[in-house]
């Protein structure tokens, strides 16, 4: 038997394509029955993934509702989640900070003290878990046992903990910033006509006497590690779709008529205590929150996903969106994104297109100040 010819292609029988609907794989009557054949180009994956250009991809088929340059649109949660704030107030649009940094801070400063970088100092809220709890703990529903971390003669908040680049001066000026702050986020989840949460991780760290979750293992960076009370927890999908449910419902009885837009983050775990690759780990992570993000949309009106990281994880964009780490997403990426987001849900507002800009396939991947600048509490894992 002749050695097998490598350099032309292996033919495998697809029972699939006979099924799929696409018109020219039909060659019997009988097709004319099949509920594949007539579906929008948007089904096929020859059509819209293979046969369309890498820029021009575009998942989003439908939006439940939109947004004018005016709506206040408020975000929270992973590093990824910044990069819509930064669009939003480059363009123009009413992006909603609710505790803005006081008038005799210096730009620069409050840059560092984390104003403007979310809706309200809150940090990185990786969890859907965190994310209720910010809202338990906002209208005292929820007051965890761990309530400061001395550092030094400084002191540090548990579940913001890089918001005060050098620690707070007392645990008195910890405490009444705290207030302020919860006051604040009242007023965003109350006043806000849209809310964007970006969905990070599945894993964290909680403190076993009262279930309060983390944005950063304790000892890695902030706080001091005690394995009799922090435990690690790698968060199931009908965890993560409770603990939505719970947040939705509760942000709806103090903000009826607020919008929703869920999505999850493109960027791969940093690390994981999960025992398994960090491949498989990440894996594991997106498709929980993405399957639990679904699962809201379908259940709660006035809820949309946006597709942030099937557009830059996707076989289409041919590895293109992240950097040389395979982690950081490029800006190509994120305007890839950003322009299908100001597409669909800000019809009125027209993105401004930079000088330089470019298809992914055009430069290299690379990394803009803006992107390079995120604020990624989950950093600190890794020092």
């Amino acid at each position: 038997m002749p050695p097998l010819n490598t350099a032309q292609p292996t033919w495998v029988r697809c029972d699939a394509l006979l099924w799929k609907g696409e018109p020219d794989t039909m060659s019997d009557d009988r097709s004319a029955t099949c509920p594949y054949r007539k579906l929008e180009a948007s089904a096929y994956w020859r059509h819209a993934v293979a046969g369309t250009p890498p820029p021009s991809i575009d998942p989003v088929t439908s939006v439940p509702f939109t947004l004018t340059a005016q709506s206040r649109v408020a975000t929270a949660g992973s590093c990824f989640a910044q990069h819509i704030a930064r669009y939003l107030q480059k363009h123009g649009c009413n992006y909603f900070v609710a505790e803005p940094a006081p008038s005799f801070i210096e730009p620069e400063v409050a840059v560092q003290f984390q104003y403007g970088t979310f809706s309200a100092r809150y940090g990185n809220i990786y969890t859907a878990r965190q994310l209720l709890q910010l809202f338990d703990r906002a209208y005292g529903r929820f007051e965890p046992l761990d309530s400061a971390w001395a550092a030094g003669h400084r002191w540090v908040d548990p579940f913001r903990p890089s918001v005060h680049p050098e620690g707070y001066r007392s645990l008195a000026e910890l405490l009444a910033d705290r207030t302020q702050h919860l006051a604040r986020v009242r007023h965003m989840f109350e006043s806000c006509e849209c809310f964007v949460f970006t969905l990070g991780l599945t894993e964290a760290w909680m403190d076993q006497r009262d279930g309060a979750v983390y944005p950063v293992c304790p000892g890695c960076g902030y706080g001091e590690f005690d394995a009799s009370r922090h435990a690690f927890v790698n968060f199931d999908a009908a965890a993560v779709q409770d603990d939505l449910v719970q947040f939705v419902e509760r942000l709806r009885s103090v903000n009826p008529a607020v919008s929703i837009i869920l999505t999850v983050s493109p960027v791969p775990l940093l690390a994981t205590y999960s025992g398994h690759h960090v491949l498989s780990a990440t894996t594991y992570s997106k498709s929980v929150l993405r399957v639990a993000a679904q699962f809201i949309t379908d259940r709660f009106e006035r809820v949309c996903y946006f597709p942030s990281y099937e557009i830059v994880t996707g076989t289409a964009a041919r590895g293109a969106y992240f950097a040389p780490d395979l982690r950081s997403v490029t800006e190509d990426g994120v305007r890839h994104v950003m322009g299908r987001f100001f597409h669909h849900l800000l019809p009125g507002v027209q993105m401004k297109v930079e000088a330089g800009d470019a298809s992914p396939q055009a430069t290299k991947p690379s990394l803009s100040s803006a992107v390079a600048d995120l604020i990624c509490d989950e950093e600190r894992l890794v020092g």
